[in-house]
């Protein structure tokens, strides 16, 4: 690799237990494995010289490239385009299921549609971020890269000749290997790497056949379950893939993104590990995936959910903000010094420190999503529900404290208007729930904390000199988290206050549609630098839009974020000035947020087309 592609330059494949980005030239730069957040094999993506990877090229040619998905699948096809000829490459991932497995595959096949090209393939591993070394091993039917802790099998498709031809067309360079073979109009040829994996062999093309034909089969299947038919629906129906995508099948988690230290500023330090589970993104994916009709997903969220609830609640503590896929909660913190990072951006982070913060916000989120699943028949047991009493009678106690707030600040803790609004949320929608089912709370107590954070909110987080609510009480810096304040029926859309903060949000966060989350020098966050616009938040200000009755505002903010995503549909945390997506990608927070949109302005747009056919 001669240098770093643009993130947005990424297709996503996965089997649902991890995942890998595939480049448009054909790199796979990023892939860990057995878990989204195992230590990586490939990494070219943090260090182009260290990192390592996995390419299949077209070998002295010049050639354009394009990339699209198998359409309803997440089957990945590049295609290079020359004068000498046509060919693709189809990257997939056949699912693994809901049983825990070392062992993945990483299905390649190339095919000359027209023409003739002579591809070059190099594979490049680096186990454990580069800080494994590994041996080559030549097999009779394949090869076999082995380190201390992790295998990695390479096991060509036949027929073999074409792609690896002959025997002084391989190079084994170290640990590393190098080929290079001819295709002409009509051959394949194709490598599976596979994790874990036994003797090599080479893959009989009826094989391959099976394994693309069951991968189509499943997704297009799961898609199928999809109720969404409104506006917009080949970017819904791709955000509910690759939020799938993104969903660790054994338990039902589902993980931020799964990059770590992909940079907020290319050069800056603002660069985190997003390969875990936060209850606040997957808790706002509930509304999400219960729009589009997916329950059984939501089920196993819940079920997920639930087991932290309890464990929380048993032990009279907070809810930790996120954990692993698979419920532990170790994420220490660590910078891999050897690694350059994304285009120099230092440090390389893997870990999240913030794993051990107190974020208030997160109990509303929690409850929020128990309210929503459990109107769609998806309740808790008793013992749960005993330990969601016990949670939000920690909260009853404990909510008026400054924390570190939604963004995750690593500055000095604050009193976030954002925190007591979903602290508020968090009580609501627990007297509700107790109210509905007919379940036991101490609701006087609850019902009076829930009134109190309502008063404290409107005398403290609203600067009656601005006119808007603020980032934190006795500041006057806004947040753009506030624009979810009507989302969870905190305040209506109408209310004059809310109107106020949301002028006054357009005049100070939003830049041409594009939204920031703060301003950090007003604002600081105890780290150097700025960052882009939110792709969340931008979601976020077109539900504000539409939900305050700006249907063509929202619309038009909407349709503009399209213009943001990749050739693929894909969306990355941030877009930088320059237009550039920015930040761990795809991000999960970025996609569900676009479905909500999509949802809440879709049946707004269809209310008003309907009150006008009755005038």
């Amino acid at each position: 690799m001669d240098s770093y592609p643009a993130i947005e330059d990424h297709g996503l494949i996965g089997d649902l237990q991890t995942a890998a980005l595939v480049t448009c030239d054909g790199t796979i730069d990023w892939f860990c494995a057995p878990r989204f957040d195992s230590p990586s094999i490939f990494a070219a993506l943090l260090d182009k010289e260290k990192g390592g990877y996995f390419q299949i090229a077209p070998h002295d040619v010049r050639y354009v490239t394009k990339q699209l998905y198998l359409p309803g699948t997440p089957i990945l096809i590049t295609r290079f385009i020359s004068a000498d000829g046509v060919a693709e490459v189809m990257d997939f991932m056949p699912v693994t299921g809901e049983q825990v497995t070392d062992a993945h595959r990483l299905v390649r096949i190339v095919t000359m549609v027209r023409g003739s090209m002579r591809f070059r393939v190099e594979c490049r591993p680096r186990f454990d971020y580069a800080r494994e070394e590994h041996q080559l091993e030549r097999h009779r039917n394949g090869y076999v890269f082995r380190s201390r802790s992790a295998t990695l099998t390479f096991n060509p498709v036949d027929p073999v000749r074409r792609l690896i031809s002959e025997q002084g067309d391989i190079h084994l360079e170290g640990g590393d290997l190098v080929a290079y073979g001819t295709l002409n109009e009509g051959d394949t040829g194709g490598v599976v790497l596979e994790t874990a994996g036994s003797e090599p062999r080479i893959i009989p093309p009826e094989e391959i056949q099976a394994m693309f034909e069951w991968t189509r089969d499943y997704w297009r299947r799961w898609l199928e379950r999809s109720r969404y038919t409104g506006r917009w629906r080949e970017m819904v129906e791709r955000s509910a893939i690759t939020l799938k995508l993104m969903t660790y099948a054994p338990t039902g988690a589902m993980i931020a993104a799964p990059t770590a230290a992909l940079p907020e500023l290319v050069g800056g330090t603002r660069n985190w590990d997003y390969r875990y589970t936060w209850v606040r993104d997957t808790s706002f994916s509930v509304h999400a995936l219960l729009g589009l009709g997916f329950t059984e997903e939501v089920s196993r969220y819940m079920n997920w959910l639930d087991e932290r609830i309890r464990e929380a609640g048993d032990h009279q503590d907070p809810l930790k903000i996120m954990y692993r896929v698979d419920g532990s909660s170790d994420l220490h913190e660590e910078v891999l010094d050897h690694l350059e990072g994304y285009r120099g951006s230092r440090p390389v982070r893997i870990g999240n420190g913030a794993a051990d913060q107190l974020q208030l916000d997160i109990h509303g989120e929690a409850l929020y999503a128990m309210h929503l699943a459990d109107e769609q028949g998806i309740r808790v047991s008793h013992q749960v529900w005993k330990s969601t009493v016990r949670l939000v009678d920690w909260l009853c106690h404990n909510w008026d404290q400054p924390d570190a707030g939604i963004w995750e600040s690593r500055h000095h803790p604050r009193n976030y208007t954002f925190g007591r609004v979903m602290s508020w949320v968090a009580l609501d929608r627990a007297i509700r729930l107790a109210t509905r089912t007919g379940r036991p709370g101490d609701m006087t107590c609850w019902t009076e904390q829930r009134n109190r954070i309502y008063d404290q909110v409107m005398a403290r987080g609203y600067d009656r000199a601005r006119g808007t609510f603020v980032q934190a009480y006795d500041e006057t810096v806004l947040d753009a988290a506030l624009l979810a304040m009507p989302a969870v029926g905190f305040v209506t859309p109408s209310d004059p206050l809310w109107q106020s903060t949301l002028q006054a949000i357009e005049r100070e966060l939003v830049s041409d549609s594009l939204v920031h989350r703060y301003d950090p020098v007003h604002s600081p966050d105890g780290l150097p630098g700025h960052e882009g616009t939110f792709n969340m938040c931008t979601f976020w200000y077109v539900e504000a839009l539409a939900r305050s009755g700006r249907l063509d505002d929202a619309r038009l903010t909407f349709e503009k974020m399209f213009t943001f995503s990749n050739h693929l549909g894909l969306y990355a945390e941030e877009i930088a000035a320059t237009g550039e997506q920015i930040g761990n990608y795809p991000q999960a927070f970025s996609h569900l947020s676009l479905i909500n949109s999509a949802l809440t302005l879709n049946d707004l747009l269809d209310t008003e087309a309907d009150a006008r056919r009755r005038r």
